[in-house]
């Protein structure tokens, strides 16, 4: 039979959308795109005088926020459900009878604005700020984590000092935006999906996950943080299931309702909800957040399905533990080395430094609705397979390249940047040049998002 024939084609596809599914349910557990936002926005945004340097604002609760203006939010996000039902592939439309209404009982408005949103009804949603590593909240300001987020392992928020605000409390604009660029991980899409077991999910209308494990609570917000605009057509022809990622959904929807507050006079919430939306921006900057499977091309995938049906699963199962291993290195790394210069009040760490360099912020175009998925993760894409090569050659074998080490978990303590101050010198000048590029794209993107709020010079 030909190899072009459609039975050829079909086994092909059948078996690339297992491997493809099977990579991302391990993937998809991994514990975020860039481990604590906070720590690079602070540095991305004080570079930009206008943010840095901003007048601070008045903390204000968000049942206040919505008690005036709910007539003008129930246009906005009609329009909003417009656009993402005209511009978004394969969005899942909301139910109608979750359309926020001016006017309902005040006792519910919180609750019906959240699911008008769908995000998780769970959060809190509390006034706060967090602390820079080694600081500790005011006397009596302090806010435990658990406060913060809906997830209770966690141990990046265990690790991390809050500070609770009072309405009307006086905040740096700066301070509020890189607070928010975290929420998104503590809980907002978590449990959305009808078969997460949530009450809720089953209300949303959002379908079953489209991968990673619906049992496992982190992994549910995935297809929220994960954008796959780039694949070949063989992938999607497979796996149809890519094009049910959601960040662009996220960033509109967040960006409006930040440009809405900030315009009616609501300048705390109008950049808590550019913090939320710039989350997913920078997800977006990370190669494991917009590839599926980065170093294993189109061709490779197809010889190890071919390996797989023949009853060798192998290398499959490799090249799923290899990738999974990888992505998390590059996290775990870049959050305890950022961790650590902030503990040691260390502002010239090349890390830091990166994510504050402007030197290209220049040479981008103006925000538009097109830039999640034609500037940001294209830019991810194409350094996908260079940031898994340079992963493969900076770190020692042990934590990239042995399938039967499994990152997290064999040493589920383990600091990559501890371990990468005893490599050899050409080894950590390496990663530091990689991890460095890749937070240098983040700072640049965070920036020219932020600036779409600013008055035009």
């Amino acid at each position: 039979m030909s190899r072009n024939s459609p039975n050829t084609l079909y086994r092909y596809c059948r078996s690339i959308r297992w491997l493809v599914f099977v990579a991302l349910t391990g993937t998809a557990t991994l514990s975020f795109a860039w481990s604590d936002h906070t720590l690079g926005t602070w540095q991305a945004l004080a570079a930009m005088p206008a943010i840095a340097a901003a007048p601070p604002v008045a903390a204000e609760t968000l049942d206040a926020f919505l008690a005036a203006e709910d007539t003008g939010l129930q246009a906005l996000l009609a329009q909003e459900e417009q656009w993402a039902r005209r511009y978004v592939p394969a969005y899942p439309p909301r139910p109608d009878a979750l359309q926020f209404q001016a006017g309902g009982p005040p006792a519910t408005r919180r609750q019906r604005f959240m699911a008008a949103l769908r995000i998780n009804p769970d959060c809190q949603l509390p006034l706060f700020l967090q602390m820079r590593p080694g600081t500790q909240p005011p006397p009596g300001s302090n806010l435990p984590w658990t406060e913060v987020t809906t997830l209770r392992r966690d141990t990046t928020a265990r690790e991390t000092q809050y500070q609770r605000l009072r309405p009307g409390e006086q905040v740096a604009v700066l301070e509020v935006i890189a607070s928010a660029s975290g929420e998104p991980d503590d809980g907002l899409d978590i449990g959305l999906w009808e078969d997460n077991g949530t009450p809720y999910g089953h209300l949303y209308g959002f379908g079953k996950q489209p991968f990673g494990d619906p049992a496992l609570e982190f992994s549910t917000q995935a297809p929220f943080h994960m954008g796959f605009f780039h694949e070949s057509w063989i992938i999607y022809k497979a796996a149809g299931f890519l094009r049910r990622t959601y960040p662009e959904y996220r960033i509109h929807l967040y960006r409006s309702l930040a440009a809405y507050a900030l315009k009616s006079g609501h300048p705390y919430w109008g950049w808590r909800f550019a913090g939320w939306a710039l989350h997913y921006v920078q997800d977006l900057t990370q190669p494991y957040h917009a590839t599926v499977l980065p170093g294993v091309g189109t061709a490779r995938m197809l010889w190890i399905n071919a390996l797989d049906i023949a009853g060798r699963p192998g290398a499959k199962d490799r090249a799923i533990r290899l990738v999974s291993n990888r992505h998390l290195a590059l996290e775990n790394y870049q959050y305890h080395r950022m961790r650590d210069a902030y503990l040691h009040k260390n502002p010239t760490d090349a890390l830091l430094r990166a994510t504050r360099n402007t030197s290209k912020d220049a040479a981008q175009a103006p925000w538009s609705d097109a830039t999640p998925r034609q500037v940001v993760s294209q830019q991810a894409h194409d350094w996908a397979d260079r940031t898994d090569r340079m992963l493969e050659h900076a770190l020692p074998a042990k934590y990239i390249s042995d399938p039967a080490y499994v990152l997290e978990q064999t040493e589920p303590d383990i600091d990559l940047f501890a371990v990468m101050q005893r490599a050899p010198q050409a080894m950590q000048d390496d990663m530091t040049q990689l991890v460095s590029d890749l937070m240098q794209h983040f700072g640049t993107q965070s920036r020219v998002f932020i600036a779409s709020f600013l008055p035009k010079p």
